[in-house]
């Protein structure tokens, strides 16, 4: 039978409030970029306290998608997929490897054309996730 954990709804929340966090990047560019590369560069509690919680929602994520192979919602794929990239994401940033650093180069430059643009996507991915989580309150309140 199909269950939704009491962590799952918010498991999306938090990934949502993290995503729309980046309002902030297009408010202001360079104190975004700053912050976040100064987070990377330094590597201090708050680096690792971050990407831990991230890190462990995400195998969280996928170990429920393995536990319940065959029994899951269409939800769940994201854990998989979102999951396997953010560890690899993760991962790179803490090897430092050069293509990824460069990859962050881009991402943060603050003169881009790009700039909204990419920090839009994210956005509408935190509010994509926070209306995910908040729907699946609702479900979760009304299963039996």
């Amino acid at each position: 039978m199909k269950k939704i954990y009491v962590w799952e709804p918010w498991f999306f929340i938090f990934f949502g409030v993290f995503h729309l966090h980046r309002i902030w990047a297009l408010y202001d560019r360079r104190s975004y970029a700053s912050f976040w590369i100064g987070i990377m560069q330094n590597k201090g509690i708050e680096y690792f306290l971050i990407m831990g919680i991230l890190a462990a929602l995400c195998i969280i994520g996928i170990c429920t998608f393995i536990k319940n192979k065959g029994h899951n919602y269409w939800w769940r794929w994201i854990y998989l997929f979102g999951g396997c990239y953010l560890l690899s994401d993760l991962f790179a940033i803490a090897a430092e490897i050069k293509l990824w650093e460069q990859l962050i180069a881009l991402m943060f430059d603050i003169s881009s054309p790009y700039w909204n643009v990419i920090w839009s996507l994210f956005i509408i991915i935190g509010g994509l996730s926070l209306a995910l989580g908040i729907y699946l309150l609702y479900k979760r309140s009304h299963q039996k």
